[in-house]
């Protein structure tokens, strides 16, 4: 019971230093994690005695079955506490449910299809938010915007957006208005705190390590209330992606600067469709046939650019996020989340990239000879990736690689599986991974997912290799079997600028027809 005692100690010293509205969700918080700290460090002290008895471990059979209770009542109190609390529990909730290979299944299966939608704010308050942040001294409304629905687009936990057209002062165009909600960053921010305050006495304990994961989650949500910084933030990453031969491969919203504060964010209107509505309506192994892929190459183009170029890229690339536009092009939206990642990071990942670009097949070893996967464990170690004590080596490490940059339907080496949900998945065995490159496996998760959707074998090492070698000039020895495709993946980009254009017609063409 020692980690229950923490918890509890750390619950009342939260409940001594916080304000009453904070202490109220503490409070909440705290009655429904406390017994179930105490349920996971039971069964854990009944499997480590059975396992002394024995003297032999528990498979990983045994141990899934052992801790199913556990994940049951777990994961219903979690659901309980994001019902009751909203706020930053409903992200982390939509974080589990789409990260099976971070949590266990029982926590996904009860999270799934949440969603982060809040009653709207009265209209009233929405217009004065508005009015405050962007009418300067003797302007009314109308200066400035000549329409304005007062029906939201969508409301969400930290804010939410209205369709307005701007008065002619202003250029007279169609526009999304982004409104911050008010007080809601002192309440997120102390509901990331509970989740650290409760991963943290649990590290060692868990399978990955929680306190890390909700750690670059709270770094993340801080930057999400400075929509200064959003507007900054989609400029950098519009300017990356028209830099490309070809054009951009997804489109970013411009912003408007002379109406943008911290709290209010005015940018182009983009008319199309969320593509989590498109997949909820398309079935598993959907053939789009060269649309999916012209899909998939506007992603892999989009993300590969903005992570190798300057190391600088959408962190939230939830299928939310992407839309599918009237004209044919792929939007993406919300950049409240954004990642810089060290060029020290980016050049070891371009590494790994190139390594699992060249690795060499056979029949006896389908996953690459041995002498690869030694490269790629030594990279894994660069980058900061630790397994869990008595892992293979080198085919640990390699796998992790392998299941998150490679094609999906590979197998890969040392017994583990690319499922997900499988007790022999990679995840399974790391104890720690770098804070640097959670978000870039989250952007891998979403293409390779979208793939499997599709029924599409597609490796992003194969892909993003040659982007790498362009961007950061790696030596012969790294960029060998590499660089030559890179020059030749120029001229496929106006191909993908033209495909990524017959994308929606050829979606919603397949969706009537169903």
């Amino acid at each position: 019971m020692r980690l229950h005692a923490i918890a509890a100690l750390l619950a009342s010293a939260t409940a001594l230093s916080t304000p009453t509205a904070q202490l109220s969700r503490a409070a909440t918080f705290w009655r429904y994690a406390t017994p179930v700290v105490a349920k996971y460090l039971g069964q854990l002290a009944s499997i480590e005695l059975q396992e002394r008895l024995s003297g032999t471990c528990l498979s990983d059979e045994e141990c899934a079955v052992a801790w199913e209770d556990a994940h049951v009542s777990g994961a219903s109190a979690f659901r309980k506490t994001v019902d009751d609390l909203g706020g930053f529990y409903v992200k982390t909730g939509q974080i589990v449910a789409s990260r099976q290979d971070l949590f266990p299944k029982q926590y996904s299966n009860a999270l799934a299809g949440l969603t982060d939608f809040v009653d709207p704010l009265p209209s009233a308050e929405v217009r004065r938010v508005v009015a405050e942040e962007t009418l300067r001294p003797g302007e009314v409304w109308e200066d400035v915007f000549s329409e304005w629905d007062d029906a939201p687009l969508g409301a969400a936990s930290v804010a939410q957006v209205h369709r307005a057209v701007l008065s002619e002062k202003y250029g007279n165009k169609e526009v999304a208005v982004k409104v911050q909600r008010p007080g809601v960053e002192t309440t997120l921010l102390g509901d990331v705190k509970q989740l650290k305050r409760l991963a943290k006495p649990l590290r060692g304990t868990t399978p990955v390590d929680y306190y890390i994961v909700f750690q670059e989650l709270e770094s993340q949500l801080a930057d999400e209330f400075d929509f200064i910084r959003e507007a900054a933030a989609m400029e950098r990453i519009g300017t990356t992606l028209n830099e490309a031969p070809g054009g951009a491969a997804l489109v970013v919203p411009r912003t408007v600067p002379s109406l943008c504060s911290k709290r209010v964010l005015v940018m182009d209107y983009l008319r199309g469709e969320p593509l989590s509505r498109l997949a909820e309506r398309l079935p598993e192994g959907a053939d789009l046939g060269p649309a999916g892929k012209a899909l998939l190459a506007a992603l892999t183009d989009a993300f590969g650019r903005c992570i190798f170029s300057t190391g600088f890229f959408h962190a939230d690339p939830h299928p939310g996020n992407l839309f599918v536009l009237d004209d044919g092009r792929i939007g993406l939206i919300d950049f409240g989340q954004v990642k810089q990642i060290s060029g020290k990071a980016r050049c070891t990942l371009g590494k790994v990239m190139c390594a699992l670009a060249r690795r060499e097949r056979s029949t006896e070893e389908p996953y690459g000879v041995l002498r690869d996967l030694e490269p790629l464990a030594e990279l894994g170690d660069e980058l900061g990736v630790v397994l869990r004590d008595g892992a293979l080596r080198p085919e640990g490490p390699a796998a992790v690689s392998m299941w998150l940059f490679d094609d999906a339907s590979e197998p890969l080496p040392g017994g583990f599986e690319q499922s997900e949900l499988s007790p022999k998945a990679p995840a399974m065995s790391l104890k720690s991974f770098p804070q640097d490159l959670v978000f870039v496996a989250r952007s891998s998760v979403l293409i390779k997912g979208l793939a499997a959707r599709l029924g599409v074998k597609w490796s992003l090492a194969s892909k993003w290799a040659p982007m790498a070698v362009e961007a950061l000039d790696l030596n012969d020895a790294d960029a060998r079997g590499v660089r030559r495709r890179g020059r030749l993946s120029k001229l496929g980009d106006g191909v993908k600028a033209r495909l990524s254009r017959v994308v929606a017609p050829v979606v919603r063409r397949r969706l009537a027809a169903r």
